[in-house]
């Protein structure tokens, strides 16, 4: 017979099934709003990952040291339709902008502009889309793109004339102000401290249940007779 210790067997048998059956709850949409387990702890952490990715009150700080200092690049869009839509930001955002067979000449105060650029990111962080759209007169995730492009252009142009500090700020509004505020945009953010319980709750349930389905396979595999044992050690005559 297969089976040489039912005991064991049966206690693995029990865990796989009830593994099975929790696995199947996990993917159930009974977790709120239709949602399953995956998508549930997926909001989640996506809302505490948002609320700890705030930077933009810092950096508008680091900005002030900027205001009143002057900035000029050129950049090339890839499209014609991009070259027209940025110019219509770069204005509403006080740059001073010009074109050449799709090239963008851009100047004016670099901390005037990139306070206009954390403004956008602001509201679009705390899903005003609405207030950005307004300003621009277009759809909010696109000013972001736009700001994005132009200004990872613009980054070489600046250390191509060896300005590194106004390159380096420019990076920083890139990194921890447009891009944290595009990707969590319709988001709520959370802090952290507010689900603690429920955090260190899922943690350990995945490691529990992590657990839980390798104890199935060793006790079904040992009453099938095959276990780990430790060799013995063959002593030389």
């Amino acid at each position: 017979m297969l089976i040489r210790h039912p005991q064991p067997f049966k206690i693995g048998l029990i865990l796989a099934v009830t593994f099975v059956g929790v696995l199947l709850l996990i993917f159930a949409p009974i977790f709120g709003d239709g949602q399953t387990g995956l998508q549930y702890s997926d909001n989640l952490f996506n809302k505490l990952s948002k609320g700890s990715s705030y930077f933009i009150p810092g950096i508008a700080r680091n900005n002030e040291g900027f205001v009143g200092k002057p900035f000029e690049f050129n950049v090339k869009m890839d499209k014609q339709g991009d070259v027209d839509r940025a110019v219509k930001v770069l204005m509403t955002g006080g740059a001073q902008v010009g074109t050449s067979e799709g090239a963008l000449k851009v100047s004016g105060d670099l901390g005037k502009v990139l306070s206009s650029v954390l403004a956008d990111s602001d509201d679009m962080f705390r899903n005003r889309d609405d207030e950005v759209s307004a300003r621009h007169g277009m759809d909010a995730k696109e000013v972001l793109r736009l700001w994005h492009d132009v200004l990872s252009r613009g980054i070489k142009e600046l250390q191509k004339a060896r300005k590194i500090e106004e390159a380096n700020m420019v990076n920083q509004v890139i990194k921890r102000a447009i891009e944290p505020a595009y990707n969590f945009f319709g988001i709520e953010a959370q802090n952290i401290g507010d689900k603690a319980l429920i955090v260190f709750a899922l943690l350990a349930f995945y490691v529990a249940y992590t657990m839980w389905w390798g104890y199935a396979i060793f006790y079904m595999f040992e009453g099938i007779g095959l276990s780990m044992k430790k060799a013995k050690v063959k002593k030389e005559v």
